[in-house]
């Protein structure tokens, strides 16, 4: 559910990325009327309203101060302009007094290090850019930093990794707050996928199809979604690859940085989603239909993603939309 106050608070300061800016400006700034849901309101702050120098020598002038930022429904700090200071006692203060307030409160890349300088990250886990990970760990030793995700959702507080991830936990967002059929439509605009697992790794040995072994893969995976409701083996993957099991696992760790059976199980999560949203089908139907063994496996898997049971996501998202389900066709 999106908070009640949609306004998006972003911090930018002296020093800052365009690149850092325009994420979250393109995922919560611009109008999208033709998705037919409640939009965001953005606002871009500074500790000192006015111009503000960005890397390449532009500026960049807001009017909006912290003010405006501890008030905000979800404030995102994107970045900070000096991992080795702490942030400023104004910065502190506004931070605090929105998380009191109820804001979501969000970092990309090393605005990890004002959430805990803030104290917001205490007793918590959290991620930030791998290079920083060590660094965060040291001066903040009451946070429980993990390196190894691209982003982690705490309810209230939530971290990314560098700034590309700070996109899919933009549109992570934005599935919680809408659901996964405005989230796709989001990042389809967006030309991303529609949903990378948080605990995906940060860094892939090779990211980038590297030879005919890494298009099979790919070619792989495609075949998988269109089987999702088929009993899938390493080896059946392996046999779409032509590949030994021995030697598609090794690619396959590669070219995504998960295993296949993880991967499988993330995206029969994202299947049913949808399902949950807009069909009134039973659990234990939606179960099979996206390939879960039994409702049993789909729940225990979909609570450990999720942080919430299949029911119960339907029942939030329903009362946060006023979704009416559709029946679900024969076949699912």
């Amino acid at each position: 559910m999106a908070p009640a106050d949609r306004t998006v608070a972003v911090l930018a300061y002296p020093g800052m990325s365009v690149f850092e800016t325009g994420i979250v400006t393109e995922v919560f700034g611009l109008p999208r009327p033709e998705l037919g849901v409640p939009w965001y309101d953005l606002r871009l702050c500074a500790e000192r309203p006015g111009p503000l120098p960005l890397i390449g020598g532009a500026h960049l002038h807001t009017p909006y101060g912290l003010g405006v930022l501890a008030g905000a429904g979800t404030v995102i700090v994107p970045g900070v302009s000096d991992v080795s200071a702490p942030p400023s006692p104004r910065l502190v203060a506004a931070l605090r007094r929105a998380h009191r307030a109820g804001a979501r409160i969000m970092s990309i890349c090393s605005g990890a290090f004002a959430l805990a300088g803030a104290g917001l990250l205490d007793g918590r886990r959290a991620t930030t850019h791998w290079r920083y990970a060590d660094l965060l760990a040291r001066r903040h030793p009451a946070v429980t930093v993990d390196p190894d995700v691209l982003y982690l959702d705490d309810g209230d507080i939530l971290t990314s990794a560098g700034s590309a991830a700070g996109l899919d936990l933009c549109v992570h967002v934005i599935r919680r707050d809408h659901g996964a059929a405005v989230a796709n439509a989001v990042a389809r605009r967006l030309v991303i996928p529609p949903h990378r697992d948080g605990g995906q790794a940060q860094f892939i040995e090779a990211p980038v199809a590297a030879g005919p072994d890494d298009d099979r893969i790919a070619g792989s995976l495609a075949w998988a979604l269109a089987h999702l409701a088929e009993p899938l083996t390493v080896a059946r993957l392996a046999r779409q690859a032509h590949l030994s099991p021995r030697t598609y696992l090794r690619h396959f760790a590669r070219a995504t940085g998960t295993s296949p059976i993880r991967w499988l199980v993330d995206q029969r999560i994202r299947a049913s989603l949808a399902l949950l949203e807009t069909t009134d089908a039973p659990v234990t139907r939606i179960a099979t239909t996206v390939g879960f063994d039994t409702p049993v496996t789909y729940r225990h898997h979909f609570t450990r993603a999720m942080r919430t049971s299949p029911s119960a996501y339907r029942r939030a998202f329903r009362s946060s939309t006023g979704g009416r389900p559709a029946a679900v066709p024969p076949g699912g």
